[in-house]
């Protein structure tokens, strides 16, 4: 059994609560065990993860979080540079799923939030799970 720590940007909480949700099942299916952490924003996820990471504490991680397009630059921003911390962290090793949804609207995020339609949150747990797979396999 392992250990998975859910590191949420808790911005919008229904939408995060069946991110959450979908994440916590998927891992329970497959036998782990998972903690959940909130941080402020997506910007922060990939920092808490490395944080996390340096106490050996866990085997793999589910970054969650909502970025909803507004009128400015910064949706490109906390996109793309949560996106790449992450990105940069599997690279090194590290078994991460990337739940962190970018939308153009609520609605958008609904159906792919929610367990019982697109379940990203879920899909996200199962890449952790794979790559953390992957990694026992190949003695990383």
């Amino acid at each position: 059994m392992a250990r998975f720590l859910i590191v949420e940007a808790r911005f919008y909480a229904a939408l995060n609560d069946m991110l959450v949700n979908g994440a916590r099942a998927a891992l329970k299916a497959a036998g782990h065990k998972a903690d959940v952490i909130t941080v402020p924003g997506a910007l922060e996820i990939p920092a808490a993860i490395s944080l996390a990471d340096a106490t050996g504490d866990y085997d793999g991680y589910v970054a969650i979080g909502v970025v909803i397009r507004g009128e400015t630059y910064h949706f490109e921003i906390v996109a793309g540079e949560s996106a790449r911390g992450i990105m940069a962290m599997t690279m090194d090793g590290l078994a991460i799923g990337n739940g962190i949804l970018t939308v153009e609207n609520e609605a958008q995020a609904i159906v792919r939030a929610d367990p019982a339609q697109k379940d990203k949150g879920g899909e996200a747990a199962k890449a952790a799970l794979a790559l953390y797979e992957l990694r026992e396999k190949f003695g990383a």
